[in-house]
């Protein structure tokens, strides 16, 4: 499978060289407009609405239409000095909990692959860090020139990036809420609860098929024969960072994470209590406890009183 992207996940100090690979892919039949007299294609000119000309792809350029009617056309420099501060990074914000994150922000998802040597042993750690944790790694990332959220989580072994959507292309659902004086009886409810529970069952989503899709690529099949895939272009190589010390580098983000919360007025997190080590639990630090223990519990003796 071709990688659609190439990069690194910056894991504090961490550095992870990575392959990105989309996890979907639309199934759904697209058709062109043709002349049905021969089956040829509908060509369109491009061309300018103001001059009537048709216009070469090297003078298009990329315009932005105001409000008000006026278009603003940018050109390649006004693109160069904008803030895509994770370009070819997937920047790891924070460890948000997985409940917390509502399914309406959730877009495309995209395997993770460790790319080379170097990246397996930080790939591996990450992965099992953010296993059974309960946590998604909130992420920044830019794909195709478009700066997105995203979570880092992991399923079967791998660790997928799910884009996000921003807060503010949630559109308002308050036009989508039923009247308030809407009553519903016990009965209703209890009957509708029943049926609920009557299709109840596993998510198994192998089960169900577009019988709609494959009825239509019947019908094409039997008309004419398939065409070659277009050829794919190859995505820009880029050189991971190999990791030296991976505890070094982990204590250095520990450290850094802990003063940016303190410069920032946050308290810390509350730490889970620590549990045994197989040294405390060993036979003679109980007994050295105990005597300790032993010794401090005599009672002391009683001193004369002076006359």
């Amino acid at each position: 499978m071709q990688a659609i992207w190439k990069g690194a996940i910056s894991f504090g100090m961490v550095t992870i060289p990575i392959k990105v690979f989309s996890a979907t892919e639309e199934k759904d039949i697209s058709f062109r407009q043709v002349h049905v007299a021969d089956g040829g294609r509908i060509r369109y000119k491009r061309i300018c609405s103001i001059d009537g000309e048709e216009v070469p792809y090297s003078d298009i350029g990329k315009g932005y239409e105001m409000p008000d009617g006026r278009m603003i056309v940018l050109e390649p420099d006004d693109f160069a000095d904008l803030p895509l501060t994770s370009k070819k990074v997937i920047d790891v914000l924070e460890f948000v909990p997985a409940d917390q994150v509502d399914p309406l922000y959730l877009g495309k998802s995209y395997y993770l692959a460790a790319d080379g040597g170097p990246g397996a042993k930080p790939y591996v750690l990450l992965r099992d860090a953010l296993e059974g944790s309960e946590l998604y790694a909130l992420v920044k990332v830019a794909l195709r020139s478009r700066e997105s959220l995203g979570l880092l989580r992991t399923v079967d072994n791998i660790l997928i990036l799910q884009v996000m959507l921003w807060p503010d292309e949630i559109r308002d659902a308050a036009f989508a809420a039923p009247p308030e004086d809407v009553e519903i009886r016990s009965q209703e409810k209890a009957m509708a609860s029943s049926y609920i529970d009557t299709l109840r069952g596993e998510f198994n989503p192998d089960q169900y098929h577009d019988e709609y899709r494959t009825a239509l690529e019947q019908v094409v099949e039997a008309k004419a024969a398939g065409v070659p895939l277009p050829a794919e272009s190859d995505e820009e190589e880029t050189e991971g960072a190999e990791v030296v010390d991976l505890v070094a580098a982990l204590r250095a983000s520990v450290e850094a994470a802990k003063a940016r919360r303190a410069a920032a007025g946050e308290a810390p997190a509350k730490k889970a209590p620590a549990k045994k080590t197989a040294e405390a639990k060993s036979p003679a630090k109980k007994t050295a406890a105990k005597k300790a223990a032993a010794k401090k519990a005599e009672p002391k003796k009683a001193t004369k009183k002076s006359a």
